[in-house]
């Protein structure tokens, strides 16, 4: 599509994140305004749809062929790419900093950067909390990004190998595995380890069996697993964890977290050689910088309208905190990150055409939720006039549905046609197991 040439000369749209939220914003509103009004800013040079960090972290999902290359979206949807992190914002002179970008050698390829803007919106995503846990932040391991994703696949590997040699001398020898947190990343997480496994094992390990070897143990908090969503998702994911040899334990709160161990507050210990960390976020740490109102997970406060204290600076995304109803928020979730891009889309071409902004506020819509239990199976509800209620969807159709919303992800930012999408659908269909990268 061409830009739309009633867009005010000078009007300049800096988006900061291109996650699922920010890209999906800079890709509809470069597509109708153009690179002179819009520009995305990422710290990386890729796009990798975060719901997928599991797989990749698990080696069952290559980064380096799943990512999309933020110069080529922005050569497709007309809008223009700046790669760097955000040092600081300057409200007053109302312009960004955007840092350095080197080599792999420390050679800098791209100088330190002022952006001027009109509008800036921050969709900068969030990073783990570890709730000032005792040694979660050293010894545990995040998925907050792809590099903390390849980070804990070579551990991981790293570790069954020397398993895999210890068997010689020691046939008791296993590699233990805690994750922290029962949500949707701790649960898929589980699933997707259990499996890879499995395929792993067969590579050049030929004393390592993941079903003997391999203890995976859940650690969750609340009274139960996917404790946000519906009892009947919960009970069948963790049905699901059990069938596969994965211990769960629900009301159970870690206290501190070792090299070798992960502690909790009843005094019971799980041994862990690797800990990995899914148990809460909160907002990145730059934001306390800017001098805006946040909220005690360090998430902006904005209005309805995905409006922050400054208004000439609007939020979307898991980096704020957005009244939703009976005084709760807006869940951190990859829908509400898509509503919410469409929701500014409308906003900001009102903005850029000098017409009155819609008046109505931002409203989420929960369309329920789904959850990837493996290759072959899932479980979810979908949100609908149902008299009221969810429809419960599980195995493969629930896995199929779960595959769609990567899809309609990529429709989004790549702006494609529904016969390039049923074309792009029958691919990701093929991406089945067993596909393991082992280098």
């Amino acid at each position: 599509m061409m830009p739309n040439s009633t867009s005010a000369p000078s009007l300049r749209i800096v988006i900061v994140g291109g996650g699922a939220g920010g890209l999906e914003l800079a890709a509809k509103l470069g597509r109708i305004h153009g690179r002179q009004h819009i520009t995305l800013v990422d710290s990386r040079p890729f796009h990798i749809w975060k719901p997928s960090l599991h797989e990749a972290a698990a080696g069952t999902l290559d980064i380096h062929q799943e990512g999309l290359s933020y110069l080529m979206l922005a050569h497709m949807n007309g809008f223009s790419f700046a790669q760097g992190r955000l040092l600081s914002v300057d409200r007053e002179r109302r312009q960004i900093v955007v840092d350095a970008v080197n080599d792999s050698q420390g050679q800098e390829v791209l100088p330190r950067r002022d952006l001027a803007y009109d509008t800036l919106v921050l969709a900068l995503g969030s990073t783990s909390n570890f709730f000032n846990t005792p040694g979660a932040a050293e010894h545990a391991v995040t998925l907050d990004t792809t590099e903390n994703a390849e980070q804990f696949r070579l551990t991981m590997l790293k570790a069954m190998a020397q398993v895999d040699l210890a068997k010689v001398r020691n046939p008791s020898a296993r590699l233990d595995l805690v994750i922290v947190g029962g949500g949707a990343t701790g649960v898929e997480l589980a699933v997707e380890l259990t499996e890879a496994s499995h395929v792993v094992s067969a590579y050049g390990l030929p004393n390592f069996q993941a079903e003997r070897d391999l203890a995976i143990t859940l650690v969750e908090g609340a009274p139960r697993i996917l404790s946000a969503l519906p009892e009947k998702i919960s009970e069948a994911a963790t049905n699901r964890l059990t069938e596969l040899g994965i211990r769960v334990e629900a009301s159970c709160r870690v206290s501190e977290v070792t090299g070798d161990s992960v502690k909790t507050a009843d005094g019971r210990e799980f041994p862990a050689q690797l800990c990995m960390w899914a148990a809460g976020i909160k907002g990145p740490a730059l934001l306390a910088d800017l001098g805006l109102p946040l909220n005690k997970l360090g998430q902006l406060e904005v209005n309805e309208r995905l409006e922050t204290a400054d208004p000439h600076i609007l939020a979307l995304g898991d980096c704020c905190s957005v009244p939703w109803r009976d005084g709760r928020t807006v869940p951190a979730r990859a829908q509400a990150a898509h509503q919410q891009a469409d929701y500014l889309a409308k906003k900001l071409t009102a903005r850029l055409r000098n017409t009155a902004e819609p008046a109505g506020p931002y409203v989420y819509q929960d369309h329920g939720s789904l959850v990837s239990l493996g290759q072959d199976a899932g479980v979810g509800s979908l949100m609908g006039k149902l008299a009221g209620r969810g429809l419960f969807v599980s195995g493969t159709l629930a896995r199929l549905m779960y595959m769609s919303l990567h899809l309609m992800h990529h429709k989004a930012v790549l702006g494609i046609s529904r016969t390039a999408s049923l074309a792009l659908a029958r691919l990701l269909m093929r991406r089945t197991r067993p596909r393991v990268k082992l280098h």
